[in-house]
């Protein structure tokens, strides 16, 4: 079987790279986006079994990203996690509400982020 793929839509190249060397040393594939826009083009063309979307970055940002990611059918199932240094109840609401389907706080948990992953991508995690 083949390891699920995470999109990792990141503008800090050292969050980036904590997530990712976190991820594949978990036995997670991995792509990576700079860009809201990025993000959305790989999406698109690679399926990703889960994306981990930065709320804040450049261009369009985590939220709108997800928006457009809803309103095609190829990615409206995705699974989209909120990557964020937001760290209220409110805003874990506002991210639930815009449509996300889980929350990481920055700075990142690296001993909970394969666990908060696999998670989100077990079998009725969605429900």
């Amino acid at each position: 079987m083949t390891a699920p793929l995470v999109l990792i839509v990141e503008d800090n190249p050292r969050n980036l790279k904590l997530v990712r060397d976190v991820l594949a040393h978990a036995g997670y594939r991995t792509l990576e986006a700079a860009t809201g826009e990025d993000g959305l083009a790989l999406a698109q063309a690679e399926h990703p079994d889960l994306v981990l979307m930065d709320v804040q970055l450049p261009g369009i940002d985590g939220l709108e990203a997800l928006a457009r990611l809803r309103a095609q059918p190829a990615t409206a199932g995705i699974p989209v996690m909120a990557v964020t240094a937001f760290a209220m109840e409110e805003d874990r609401r506002r991210f639930r509400s815009a449509g996300f389907d889980g929350y990481l706080e920055k700075p990142i948990d690296v001993r909970a982020l394969p666990g908060q992953v696999a998670a989100v991508l077990s079998p009725g995690a969605r429900a």
